[in-house]
This record gives C-alpha cells, structure tokens and sequence, in this order.
C-alpha cells in the first residue's frame, strides 16, 4: 500500500525559487561589478549625409560609446567619493583599499554565485559587502541606496534559508 505520507516533501518549488534568487543576485552583483570597469568616451566623428558619405561642410558631431577595460575601472562615483572624504566616520585608510577592490570583489562573488561555486560563503560575502556599501551610504544620507541595498539585503537573507535546497551547482555548500 502507497501512501503519500511515505514520500519525501518535494522541493521542486524551492530549488527552483533558490535558483532564482542565486540567478538574479549574482547577475546583479556581476554586472555591478563590470559596471565600475565603464567608461563613456566621447569622440567626433564627420556629420554623415544620406548616402553615408562624410557631409560636405565638414561638420562633425559628438559620439558617445560605453566602453569597458581594466583602465576604466573606478571603485566608486567621483561624486560619492568627495562626500565620504568629508565623513570622519569613513577615514580614508580603509576607504581607499575598499573602493581598490570593490569591483573585483562583485565580479568575483557574482560569477561564483552564478556558478554555483560556495554558495552560502557567497551569498554570505555578498550581503556582507553591501551592508558596508549600505553603511557608507547612511552616513552620506543617501536614502535611496540604502533601500536598493536594504532590498538586496532581504533577497540574500531569502536565498540563505533556501540554500539548503541548492542544486545545479559546482560545489554542494
């Protein structure tokens, strides 16, 4: 005799919201990451007529393209950076190393994340990394980043309490 009861609880529902929240949190934290690696260069270039051919006047215009590179990378906006140096809670000995490794530190938990790779210890590292953003920007009165972060916060802690239902991933923990 079959019994329902003697099945064990299927966890479908839950891997595949976990694997949902781990999807969109290190996609999110990936291209965050990539992001402080942009920059927009604007170059001119000849006014093009309708043939495609440079116009005859000689006139230029202004292009803007996103380009991305090692030597673009920026920890944080230059707007934000002047605010925390007028903080005395922020001194700029440890400020200066965080905004160094910022963007490296998202893209590298983003792609474990994505990957599968430590999991938690990555989840972990993430909601501990935007807790000090989050911090930083308390302390700047920038409320509204606090909420983005606060939000991120809950997302992480959810994907946490789901992370024992993890699978499709390189490592189990």
């Amino acid at each position: 005799m079959s019994s329902s009861h003697n099945q064990p609880y299927d966890t479908s529902g839950q891997t595949w919201a976990f694997l949902t929240l781990r999807i969109w949190l290190g996609a999110r934290t990936l291209l965050a990451g990539l992001e402080k690696f942009s920059e927009k260069i604007t170059t001119q270039q000849p006014l093009l007529d309708a043939n495609g051919a440079p116009d005859s006047s000689g006139a230029v215009v202004e292009v803007s393209k996103k380009v991305y590179g090692i030597s673009h990378y920026h920890g944080i906006p230059e707007v934000l950076k002047t605010k925390f140096l007028d903080e005395p809670l922020l001194p700029q000995f440890l400020t200066t190393p965080f905004y160094a490794v910022l963007g490296y530190a998202l893209v590298i938990l983003g792609a474990a994340l994505l990957l599968g790779i430590w999991t938690r210890l990555s989840l972990v590292l993430i909601g501990l990394l935007y807790t000090m953003l989050m911090l930083g920007l308390l302390l700047i009165h920038q409320e509204d980043g606090v909420a983005w972060l606060a939000i991120h916060a809950v997302l992480i802690a959810n994907a946490l309490l789901l992370s024992k239902h993890n699978r499709f991933s390189i490592t189990r923990k």
